[in-house]
């Protein structure tokens, strides 16, 4: 049996662009792994099947889920015999922004790819992955990466790591974000935000740190509001609302000061984690 981690993904900055003909919007953002996320383990099945089991019950069916959409795209591309028995160790929250399924389906490409023995380049796994989700490209290898386009256009850079004695405390309010409600009221911003973010210290934390989103979504959902004045009001050097929401991330100096916060956080949380940034994968 092999095993495949699936770290999710913050964005350190997100602004939304333009708007494109097509009726989606071009991106302007960082992204960076976290050391927090599922687990995929899969065996061969020489009948050719592929099947997909999880740890708790899922309410959507088989067929959306990005893990088994995955490895059949895999199959098809590289004419694959062989099936796979999936298990799926489900940690993250869905509709959280923070990249949790498309984690999943990058673990599979990356997974299967072994599996199967096609051995074929993450560059080559991303343009798949392109097809199942905007942040599954940056997600199959991770790290630390500008992204633009739909978030598929992306510029490795080098990993961004945190301080020692410091860390990063994500939390998920008791709410969901659809996503057309994060877009709403989020007129386009331009390139100068973007552009000037490039040409800025980004690497330094908190520096030009900014999501466009929550201009939309703190008004329409109270409880992300509260919950980054919180982590503030906890002493995080600063907060962020991650992707489209509803999960806040935020910095301490302190480890401790952290797990503190996190404690009182949690009773208003569906998700919560102490954690560090994750380097991402480089085969």
């Amino acid at each position: 049996m092999l095993k495949e981690y699936a770290p999710s993904k913050i964005n350190l900055f997100l602004d939304i662009l333009s708007r494109r003909p097509d009726g989606y919007h071009d991106l302007g953002t960082l992204f960076q792994t976290v050391d927090v996320g599922d687990m995929l383990s899969c065996e061969l099945d020489s009948s050719g099947v592929v099947s997909l089991r999880y740890n708790k019950p899922q309410d959507y069916p088989l067929e959306s889920d990005l893990v088994y959409r995955a490895a059949l795209l895999l199959k098809e591309r590289y004419s694959v015999k062989q099936g796979a028995s999936l298990f799926l160790e489900k940690k993250m929250p869905l509709g959280a922004g923070l990249g949790g399924g498309s984690a999943d389906a990058a673990a599979a490409l990356r997974l299967l790819n072994k599996l199967w023995g096609i051995e074929a380049p993450f560059d080559d796994l991303a343009i798949l992955g392109a097809r199942l989700g905007a942040d599954v490209p940056f997600l199959v290898r991770g790290g630390s990466a500008l992204a633009e386009g739909i978030g598929d256009k992306l510029t490795q850079i080098s990993s961004i790591e945190l301080p020692k004695n410091s860390a990063l405390l994500i939390a998920t309010p008791l709410c969901a974000v659809p996503t057309k409600a994060a877009y709403a009221g989020c007129k386009p911003s331009g390139n100068a935000r973007w552009e000037a973010y490039k040409a800025s210290d980004y690497l330094s934390l908190g520096v030009g740190s900014f999501n466009k989103f929550e201009e939309s979504v703190l008004p329409q959902f109270p409880l992300i509001a509260e919950m980054k004045k919180n982590f503030l009001n906890f002493g995080a050097e600063f907060s962020l609302m991650s992707g489209s929401g509803a999960s806040v991330f935020g910095f301490f100096d302190d480890a401790k000061l952290a797990e503190k916060a996190s404690t009182r956080i949690a009773p208003s949380a569906r998700f919560v984690a102490v954690t560090r940034f994750f380097p991402g994968f480089f085969a």
